[in-house]
């Protein structure tokens, strides 16, 4: 970043070493009226190392999870606004993955962690390494699983779908609000629906929730306000005692200490393929997953304020109701 430029956005790195850790400082700013607005997220390389089963997964998504990242090709897309935790989850899968007997190739910008035994490449716009020119190579480097850091136009998207139907397991993520969304977002991108119905093995959506402090978590009702923001599912919360953390010194007032992820999984059947070959729209699309047993962001927070993992106000503000 020029220190002396004020006038444009600028995006940066910082590297830092803290009580022992490394740390990343993602750096962003924005010229405004009254100066600059400059915006660090922080990012713990560490906490890139999470297996499958710290990233608050129920068992039964676990299996449905672990079934579909054993599967030997096909797209696996993972959805959600930035900040999501949507990285961590990807790193978790290829950690999963790694042996060996396979050779896993990812597509980034930026690389985020450097993990031995993948071929890890950084996309560099300025010198015409982008993410369609570095996937076309890749696919003859022989690869079993691709990783794409994000498909984000209709080049990205077509290789993605291409390399999926030629024997290869795809991960990637998109920006949607939804899983069944991501089905519509890839048709405006441009990619033909008989192609999407043919590569896509899932979608699946995420949000980030803190975690109660196991330290000074205590009971206590949901007022009658929370319970009213439920709408259909507040009968299952009338007297029901849940857990809120007071606030203490291990969690710095707080009440939560750390994250979890809270998933919503849209399996791609037979009869899911046949609607996105005929174009279904959206609303029918995200119907007829509920249906067939798709549970929602919001369901599945609620099935985490109930195991006392976090709080009702965490899932009232990260999702949406029905």
């Amino acid at each position: 970043m020029k220190l002396s430029e004020k006038r444009v956005p600028q995006d940066g790195r910082i590297q830092i070493t803290v009580a022992g850790e490394d740390l990343d400082l993602r750096v962003s700013t924005v010229p405004s009226s009254h100066g600059e607005s400059i915006v660090m997220r922080i990012l713990n390389k560490q906490s890139l190392l999470l297996g499958l089963p710290k990233l608050g997964l129920f068992a039964d998504d676990q299996q449905i999870f672990e079934r579909l990242i054993a599967m030997p090709d096909g797209i696996l897309l993972l959805t959600g606004p930035t900040g999501s935790g949507k990285t961590t989850t990807l790193y978790a899968c290829l950690n999963h993955l790694n042996r060996p007997d396979r050779k896993i190739i990812t597509v980034e910008d930026p690389v985020e962690y450097r993990i031995s035994g993948i071929n890890q490449v950084q996309v560099r716009e300025d010198i015409g390494l982008t993410f369609p020119a570095v996937l076309r190579s890749i696919l003859r480097q022989a690869p079993n699983i691709i990783m794409v850091g994000e498909i984000r136009d209709f080049e990205t998207a077509e290789i993605a779908v291409n390399a999926s139907l030629t024997g290869h397991l795809v991960f990637s993520t998109l920006h949607t609000n939804d899983a069944p969304s991501a089905i519509p977002r890839l048709m405006d991108i441009g990619v033909k629906p008989f192609l999407l119905a043919s590569s896509i093995r899932a979608t699946i959506a995420q949000r980030l929730v803190r975690v109660i402090c196991e330290k000074c978590a205590a009971p206590y009702t949901p007022t009658e306000q929370e319970i009213g923001l439920l709408g259909n599912a507040a009968i299952q919360f009338k007297d029901v005692k849940l857990l809120k953390g007071k606030g203490c010194a291990a969690c710095g007032q707080t009440g939560y200490r750390g994250r979890k992820g809270l998933y919503e999984i849209f399996l791609i059947n037979d009869e899911v393929r046949e609607m996105i070959y005929n174009k279904t729209p959206l609303v029918e699309l995200r119907a007829r997953a509920r249906e067939l047993g798709m549970r929602t962001l919001r369901e599945d927070g609620l099935r985490k304020v109930v195991s006392g993992i976090t709080t009702l106000e965490e899932v009232l503000c990260a999702t949406m109701g029905d």
